[in-house]
């Protein structure tokens, strides 16, 4: 960009200070007081505001029908854009806000990727109708959603798409997203601005921001809140004056961002001080050589591969051709061997997951879709979708929550013609394999010119280079005895010639001949010295994995090979195993040995593997433990396990959710096997959203997780009176009362909420979280505990039980 661009500041923040109330609908007002929302418009033309953000940011229709307005999302829409165009005139840019849903997509929540996706092309498609000038998604927490969201932008809407994610202090979004993972998955989506905005200040959204502008090539806007809230003489006040705020600009404008505006808290005054601070500034040119790099993501992570990048594995194991046992259990619904061998792929060093669907007979896309779902949840690997059928790549494609691999594309007209678009559709890399219609390549220069067909074909659909990576094209040794050598010799070309990353199915070579093992181990090591990039293995090959070991250190990956040396020190000659054993546990002062069904116990429940389960729980109750030694030392360990894992940011909200499933089908097994067991609960916890607050996201994940770790749940709901709340706690008698919050003018129901409960004598202890508080704000507040997550909830949950009893 040539310049910097000022947008505007908060609408809801300006709106409460002429009137509007906790739990009132600020989209509604379009209609229902026009004149504010105009005043808050001219406002911030006046303060210096280039770009105008309509009052849409929750006129979506899961959003509205808290208020009996699911059916007015046109008109809302309409009358907001209207508005914002009466303001600003036709010398201002107007942008349509579409914001969250409040909701999780499956297999984190319970509404489909379809049904969010049709609440955002409505939404859209009303806003496209009002004539906005660009799409502006805001405070998504979730990247899936914001895919939905973005989805829709691109095929109902016809003007640019501007993304900005919400990041928690630890960096990430609240299901685990990273600045330069969003960044990445969302530039290859087809987004055309990208950044961040709300839940955090300008200072720590500045080191966020810096991860994103090295990550794209698109422009980087922020919108910061005015610092985070506190409580002054029972008001929410946001700290940061006006100045405070602007003596930021300078250091994110040298970040590289080139579009500043202001979220909660902010206001004309904000605006106009960032204003002055940008007079004399021009964008600044931040170079980063990780634009241009070849790049896969998952939900929660980047995978950088090519040249000057360690070689990078795709597991192949996830594959039912050939695995008899693998199709049967498929067929039947059963993905147990499916979780076990992406488990135990990512544990023995792969980079990358390459899912097959190809089972003979049955609903393939369908299963690509379960499978997609289930192991983006499971691994925090990025996915490649192998498949043949179209629709069963644009099945695993668009569930999908990152950019995936597609394996592969050949030069065959019908192949480019509908393997292409879809890609490019849903921003995949695509694996370009020189096979065309004649067949098998006679040599390594045919591959050369075939692959070369597919590369100009793609750029025609508007790829880029880093969306490609070329295959060898693999065949097998017995049948062709150059087999080896044209793959070498292709290495090179390709190399030489075209410059790209390069894959190949590795184990091909040895099909037919024995001890394959040795033979794709040498083979791996002859081809890695010529080039390979990112060869699709069996990782879990103790010969193959010990030959990426010393491959990565010889190419000085490895830097003098300490990792090399780390992982053999003190060996004389091969092992027989690649994964690594569990370390022995330690449970009460009881040691639990790795093989004891308690530890397998442990480790199914941390790694989500809740077909595994039961079988565990079981051989637990055959080997003589009663249901207290089970609970304490497998089931209750496991999550604390995971606990220190999530507080470490080893692992993220999906795989908590998961091994919290995990964890109920454990207590359910237990029940079953030892009926005559009475497992009492842990405590009774008492969960509601504060009065005027919709926001039930955050309350429902810390529910489940409760419920999951054994605790008695009563769960009010959403927008909960003060006096409801008291009444509740006499009834119910909890343990624990739990009240959250999620807008800033919310905030002092949970100061209200809390006196209350005193001042009526209820005794339960109370805890207290949500995005806009801080600890600082809840012991201010009276709480006895604050909760920064849900994880930290379950563990303070049990404390403070402990304490009470």
């Amino acid at each position: 960009m040539k310049k910097i661009w000022l947008a505007d500041g908060a609408t809801g923040t300006m709106l409460q200070t002429m009137g509007l109330k906790p739990g009132d609908s600020p989209d509604s007002w379009a209609i229902r007081n026009p004149e504010a929302i105009l005043s808050v418009h001219r406002a911030y033309l006046e303060a210096g505001a280039e770009v105008l953000t309509a009052c849409t940011f929750g006129a979506n229709r899961i959003k509205l029908s808290h208020y009996g307005l699911a059916k007015e999302v046109a008109p809302l829409n309409a009358a907001a854009v209207k508005l914002a165009r009466q303001a600003g005139g036709d010398r201002i840019r107007v942008g349509g806000n579409l914001g969250p849903t409040g909701k999780l997509i499956r297999p984190l929540g319970e509404l489909s990727f379809e049904e969010v996706f049709d609440v955002y092309a409505e939404q859209v498609a009303a806003l496209t109708e009002a004539g906005v000038d660009y799409f502006i998604l805001q405070t998504m927490i979730d990247i899936q959603e914001m895919r939905a969201a973005l989805l829709a932008a691109k095929r109902y809407g016809q003007a640019p798409v501007v993304c900005q994610m919400t990041f928690e202090a630890s960096g990430r979004t609240v299901t685990g997203t990273d600045p330069a993972t969003a960044a990445v998955t969302l530039e290859s989506l087809g987004a055309d601005m990208v950044g961040a905005n709300c839940s955090l200040g300008p200072d720590q959204l500045l080191p966020l921001i810096e991860k994103m502008v090295a990550a794209t090539s698109l422009p980087v806007c922020v919108r910061p809140n005015a610092g985070m809230p506190t409580l002054q003489d029972g008001r929410t006040v946001f700290p940061l004056s006006p100045a405070q705020y602007a003596v930021w600009v300078p250091r994110i404008v040298e970040a590289g961002v080139t579009a500043i505006g202001g979220c909660c808290g902010t206001t004309p005054e904000h605006i106009a001080a960032v204003r002055d601070a940008l007079r004399g500034l021009q964008p600044v040119a931040v170079e980063s050589p990780l634009r241009q790099a070849h790049c896969l993501t998952s939900r929660s992570s980047t995978v950088y591969f090519g040249t000057g990048f360690p070689i990078r594995i795709i597991g192949e194991r996830i594959n039912p051709t050939g695995r008899k046992a693998m199709a049967a259990e498929l067929r039947e619904g059963n993905l147990a061997t499916v979780k076990h061998d992406a488990l135990a792929q990512m544990e023995a060093g792969a980079a990358i997951l390459d899912v097959n669907a190809g089972v003979p007979g049955i609903d393939q896309p369908a299963l690509m879709m379960r499978l997609v779902e289930e192991l983006s949840q499971l691994v925090t690997l990025p996915l490649s979708i192998d498949t043949t059928d179209p629709a069963t790549l644009e099945a695993g494609l668009r569930i999908y929550p990152g950019r995936a691999l597609v394996n592969s594309v050949s030069a065959e007209p019908e192949r480019l013609e509908q393997f292409l678009p879809i890609a490019k559709k849903y921003g995949a890399a695509v694996l370009c394999l020189p096979l065309a219609s004649g067949g098998l390549p006679a040599d390594a220069r045919e591959r050369v010119d075939t692959v070369k067909k597919i590369i100009d074909a793609a750029m025609a659909l508007g790829f880029r280079r880093k969306d490609l990576l070329l295959d060898a094209l693999t065949t097998t040794l017995a049948a062709n005895a150059a087999a080896a050598t044209d793959v070498l010799e292709t290495l090179h070309l390709y190399g030489e010639e075209l410059g790209l990353p390069v894959s190949m199915g590795l184990s091909n070579i040895s099909h037919g001949l024995p001890r394959r093992d040795l033979m794709n181990a040498q083979f791996f090591a002859m081809a890695a010295a010529r080039g390979l990039h990112v060869p699709i293995l069996n990782p879990l090959d103790p010969l193959m994995n010990e030959a990426i070991s010393a491959a990565q250190a010889l190419l000085g990956h490895d830097r003098q090979g300490l990792a090399y040396s780390r992982r053999f020190a003190g060996q004389t000659a091969s092992v027989a195993a690649v994964a690594k054993p569990a370390p022995v546990i330690v449970v009460n002062s009881s040691p639990t040995s790795i093989d004891s069904p308690l530890a397998q116990l442990q480790q199914a429940i941390i790694q989500g593997e809740k077909e595994a389960v039961p079988g565990h729980v079981q051989a637990a109750v055959a080997a003589g433990h009663d249901a207290a030694y089970i609970i304490d030392n497998g089931l209750t360990a496991a999550m604390n396990r995971l606990g220190e894992d999530f507080g470490a940011g080893r692992c993220f909200l999906p795989q908590v959710l998961l091994a919290a499933e995990a964890l109920k089908q454990g207590f359910a097994t237990l029940k079953e096997a030892l009926p005559a067991s009475k497992t009492e609960p842990l405590g009774k916890v008492m969960l509601a959203t504060v009065a005027g607050d919709i926001h039930d996201l955050g309350k429902n994940i810390v529910a489940a997780l409760l419920e999951n770790n054994g605790f008695e749940i009563v769960d009010l709901g959403k927008d909960v009176p003060v006096a409801r709340i008291v009444a509740a706690a006499q009834e119910h008698q909890p343990d624990i009362v739990g009240l959250c919050a999620l807008m800033t003018t919310t905030l002092p129901q949970i100061d209200r909420s809390l006196a209350a409960l005193k001042a009526a004598g209820v005794t339960a202890r109370t805890m207290v979280g949500g995005a806009v508080l801080t600890p600082e704000y809840a012991k201010k507040a009276g709480a006895d505990e604050y909760a920064a997550d849900a994880v930290v909830a379950v563990a303070l949950a049990k404390g403070l039980v402990r304490e009470k009893r």
